[in-house]
């Protein structure tokens, strides 16, 4: 059963901190319902919105589906390698990769197995650009 304490949260902290702070980034950490561990980008000098608006149309063009618009806020995949932002832009991509492997940290672990509907994660991840109140503030250039 997925489950993450306000202890392990605090053992996080310091590496997911050092990662929005490395690239420009305010975020804010949390947990939902003991199971999630989130982390909520407010603003920063990544342009995450525009960037995800122009991987989701190239996916939504090569797969030939109507496009979507990515408004002032949205939630990233933390479930995958964004390959897709390194594409695009290999900062954002990097950022991705290093905000997930410091939310995941050393205990994390998926011995999920969709096939036989058994899932057992150490606690689930996500990724929050800006929210529906506050939308994320891209202070670059």
């Amino acid at each position: 059963m997925a489950y993450i304490s306000q202890t392990e949260k605090k053992e996080l902290a310091p590496a997911i901190k050092k990662v929005l702070k490395d690239y420009g980034m305010k975020g804010t950490i949390g947990i939902n319902h003991h199971s999630t561990l989130v982390v909520n980008l407010k603003g920063g000098s990544l342009d995450l919105l525009g960037a995800a608006q122009r991987v989701n149309d190239e996916r939504t063009n090569r797969q030939g589906l109507p496009a979507t618009q990515i408004g002032e806020y949205f939630q990233a995949n933390a479930y995958r390698e964004p390959t897709e932002y390194e594409n695009f832009n290999q900062k954002i991509g990097r950022f991705y990769s290093d905000l997930i492997k410091a939310m995941k940290g050393t205990k994390w672990f998926d011995k999920s197995d969709m096939m036989t509907d058994y899932f057992h994660t150490a606690y689930y991840l996500s990724i929050n650009v800006g929210k529906y109140s506050s939308p994320y503030q891209f202070t670059g250039a």
